[in-house]
């Protein structure tokens, strides 16, 4: 019996309604993409879905309190959890630049922590 799943596409400004049938795990039909990287995109949603995460940690002794953090590429969405509660562990001190790595290959998913804004001390402002 073969089920029927419809998927806003995230990965290029058209946002297509892609339609799609599938047996378990068997992709029977996707249709309404307007280019291959819709199709790319359901494929992975239906076999091995992915996100990233931007967040916020504490962070000392700087211009503001919270400091702005994002992965470095998508992790399988079961991870997500499990890598929220590492990053919830992280806490900072100014000064911090952008691209620094706060925690490297979090969870062993081959996906980095990093500073997404340049904070400098507080005196430094």
């Amino acid at each position: 019996m073969s089920d029927k799943r419809t998927f806003t596409c995230i990965v290029c400004p058209n946002g297509c309604t892609i339609e799609t049938v599938f047996d378990g795990d068997k992709i029977l039909e996707i249709n309404g993409q307007q280019c291959k990287r819709g199709e790319e995109y359901v494929r992975q949603e239906l076999t091995d879905p992915r996100r990233t995460i931007a967040s916020s940690v504490p962070i000392s002794g700087a211009t503001l309190p919270l400091c702005s953090v994002r992965l470095t590429k998508a992790i399988p969405k079961r991870e997500i959890f499990n890598v929220m509660r590492e990053i919830n562990k992280v806490r900072l001190a100014a000064p911090v630049s952008i691209g620094h790595v706060v925690i490297q290959d979090v969870c062993g998913l081959g996906s980095d922590v990093i500073v997404t804004k340049n904070l400098p001390k507080a005196t430094e402002a």
